[in-house]
């Protein structure tokens, strides 16, 4: 959808779904904030920063999704039978504010709890780090547009930095993976799983954006129709919450299991170098 492009006339049923939607999104990634940042005194030191940036993660997504919901109100007056655009447009930048910082940082998540070397943590963060981040800035024109072959070109290109990070995810960092404690590997393994499957959502959303691209996709979303919109809408805020507070939970729970494999020596060390008590 375009950023103040024209929006289609919405029922009350398909105006109040993508509404609730958003206030189910916000409501999620603010308890999701919370249960990460104070749940992370319950995993040794070592393994708090990923917690931290998990919450972080979420906190950054409940501020945006916050702001999208009010756009989308103020975005739209009920009429007689039906909600009409209010002319002041819907600002749909905020959620692409919120990728650029916050995919990165699902990275840095899953590298923080793997603990891993500096040596090999360093080249694997830079390499998902940019990767993610080019990833969505390529998907951004694509987004603003109005022409299907620039809709089409951009998604293409952003796709090229997802089939990288899926090559980092699956080969490279698949052999540290191997080291990892047998009773997180799985979970790992799972993370990786869930990164992959939440995002494909992005691109089915993006695709089906009927309601600001003239003649649509013949036979499946009609020009100018409410479908459009609201599924793009629902199907970004669902991909967001398993992709964020979802992935979040998978990281508790790996760095929850590491905690609880670590020896009295291991333990003793990290809360003396941490300075706290576990």
């Amino acid at each position: 959808m375009t950023l103040f492009g024209s929006l289609p006339d919405l029922t009350t049923f398909e105006f109040n779904v993508v509404d609730n939607m958003f206030s189910l999104t916000v409501a999620t990634m603010g308890a999701a904030a919370l249960f990460f940042f104070f749940g992370r005194t319950l995993v040794a030191p070592k393994y708090r920063p990923a917690l931290m940036v998990s919450g972080l993660v979420v906190a950054i997504a409940c501020y945006h999704y916050f702001m999208i919901r009010l756009s989308w109100q103020g975005a739209y007056k009920f009429g007689e039978d039906s909600f009409t655009a209010t002319g002041k447009g819907f600002n749909d930048f905020y959620r692409y504010a919120d990728w650029i910082l916050t995919v990165p940082l699902l990275m840095v998540e899953l590298i923080a709890v793997m603990s891993l070397a500096k040596g090999l943590a360093r080249p694997l963060l830079i390499k998902l780090v940019v990767a993610a981040a080019l990833m969505i800035g390529l998907g951004y024109p694509g987004e603003v547009t109005n022409d299907w072959k620039t809709l089409v070109l951009f998604g293409v290109l952003s796709t090229v930095p997802f089939l990288y990070i899926l090559y980092v995810l699956w080969v490279e960092l698949g052999k540290a993976i191997a080291t990892q404690p047998e009773a997180v590997q799985t979970l790992l393994s799972l993370a990786r799983i869930v990164i992959v499957v939440t995002w494909m959502f992005y691109p089915i959303a993006y695709a089906i954006r009927g309601d600001s691209l003239p003649g649509a996709i013949p036979g499946i979303v009609p020009e100018k129709s409410g479908l459009g919109v609201v599924g793009t809408q629902v199907g970004y805020a669902i991909a967001d919450i398993t992709a964020k507070a979802g992935f979040g939970l998978l990281i508790f729970f790996i760095a929850r299991t590491k905690s609880e494999l670590l020896t009295e020596e291991e333990r003793a060390e990290q809360v003396k170098a941490a300075g706290v008590m576990v």
